[in-house]
């Protein structure tokens, strides 16, 4: 069992709550792996053995959670032959090293990807791991998990899968893709093994088919009937890029949207990755019914994608939140500088007043929460899960900013490593360090085996 922690005397608490409060000077109390109170002058209600953290000069806000992400990307970063190569080049190209990945690499590149997400901000993340190598036990997922036990981080991996390969019609080489059969059986193994269906579970599992171009339908449809008869949510990759739009066409003659209302993945319970090219329509549809997109601003720069129409969605009532994408997409797991990002991206759409900072903090947090499914994270308030943040804002990058500190966070800064998270009521980044390992020997791990995995492939 978690111990007490009082946070004492915080610059500022944003608390995204329902009624956006923002508390200056503030404590936050918490007991066990919940906040039990949060105001001034909390020090009478605390345990006599409660741990303190003084946190003067630092702003203290939920923790960011992670809609989209692919963690054995790490390992395949800023490869030169790809650097400037939309999606699909990139794709057929990056799919010759993927190929090389084992439980034992997935599991070096969880350590990176997580570890950066937890120093950025991020306490609760997704994931998306799609492909699953035939010379592979198949074990990948269990090696994510894993590594997000080490670290503390409260994890909801996604089981994703492809079935169409090259010889199907798809990018991808025939030994990365499954039988439908192979599928479905690794989906009930790890429901089975992993999810934990209570609201304060570190782990829990959704199933996630990687995209239209990519997924037999019978595969998708069948997934969807399978996560639902145990109550898990569904993910997929959708409207991305202009290309899966034109494969939609030419293979089912319809849009990607119009497509997923057909097979059953609009809904409450479903969360799309990207959604860039979307009409009003299909917006509307989206809101009316709650399926929700997890944006990801950075990658869709990276890779020409576009511009999301985020705004437009968010106005219209459609759940969103934030995600950095797969490390070779983005090619960094920041979710603090994500939101920045959204923010900056969405006034090149849309001019200067298009979105605020706060709105763009409040979806890393509060919207990623509703997207996964969580109503008692993303927020702070007594009751919640403790899963918080404290940034020191007494540095030379916020120098002159602390009229309003938390839109601060967004527009300025010199460093988005956070100073202290707390998971669970755990502290387990303190003093900007991962608090459960040594951060240099994953770095060490992790650039042999990139530079091994890259080098068999032949695309150093």
């Amino acid at each position: 069992m978690a111990t007490s922690i009082l946070i004492r005397n915080a610059l500022r608490v944003a608390a995204f709550d329902d009624a956006g409060a923002e508390l200056a000077d503030a404590d936050v109390l918490i007991e066990g792996n919940r906040i039990k109170a949060l105001g001034p002058n909390l020090k009478s209600q605390a345990p006599a053995d409660c741990r303190e953290i003084s946190a003067e000069g630092m702003v203290c806000l939920p923790g960011f959670v992670n809609c989209h992400h692919h963690l054995f990307q790490t390992l395949t970063r800023a490869v030169p032959r790809v650097q400037n190569a939309e999606l699909f080049e990139w794709l057929t190209n990056l799919y010759e090293i993927w190929r090389g990945i084992n439980p034992e690499l997935v599991h070096t590149a969880a350590l990176v990807g997580l570890g950066e997400l937890l120093l950025t901000g991020c306490t609760t993340s997704t994931d998306h791991l799609y492909l699953f190598p035939r010379a592979s036990d198949g074990t990948l997922i269990d090696a994510e998990i894993q590594a997000a036990v080490e670290l503390g981080m409260r994890f909801h991996p996604t089981r994703g899968c492809m079935s169409r390969g090259k010889s199907h019609g798809g990018l991808r080489p025939d030994d990365i893709v499954q039988t439908h059969e192979e599928i479905i059986a690794d989906c009930e193994r790890l429901i089975a093994k992993y999810h934990n269906p209570a609201p304060d579970a570190m782990v829990k599992i959704a199933l996630a088919p990687c995209a239209p171009f990519t997924v037999e339908e019978k595969t998708m449809v069948e997934l969807a009937a399978l996560a639902r008869h145990h109550k898990l949510r569904l993910h997929t990759h959708m409207a991305e890029t202009l290309d899966e739009e034109r494969y939609c066409a030419e293979m089912y003659n319809m849009r990607p949207v119009e497509w997923a209302e057909k097979i059953g993945w609009l809904g409450d319970d479903v969360w799309w990755a990207h959604v860039v090219h979307i009409n009003d329509d299909e917006i509307k549809q989206l809101a009316e019914t709650k399926t929700g997109v997890s944006h990801c601003p950075s990658s869709n720069m990276r890779l020409g994608s576009g511009i999301a129409p985020m705004v437009k969605m968010v106005k219209a009532g459609v759940p969103v939140g934030l995600g950095v994408d797969g490390s070779s997409s983005n090619d960094t797991g920041d979710l603090w500088g994500e939101a920045r990002n959204a923010m900056l991206l969405q006034r090149v759409l849309g001019g200067a007043a298009a979105i605020d900072a706060r709105t763009c903090l409040r979806l890393g947090c509060r919207g990623g929460a509703e997207l996964l499914g969580y109503n008692n994270i993303g927020r702070i308030v007594p009751g919640a899960l403790a899963d918080v943040i404290l940034i020191d804002v007494n540095k030379i990058g916020f120098a002159g900013a602390l009229h309003d500190p938390v839109a601060a966070l967004l527009f300025c800064g010199d460093s988005h490593i956070v100073d202290y998270s707390i998971i669970n009521g755990e502290v387990v980044v303190e003093r900007g360090k991962l608090a459960r390992v040594k951060e240099e020997q994953i770095v060490e791990s992790a650039n042999k085996a990139a530079a091994a995995l890259v080098k068999k492939a032949g695309l150093s």
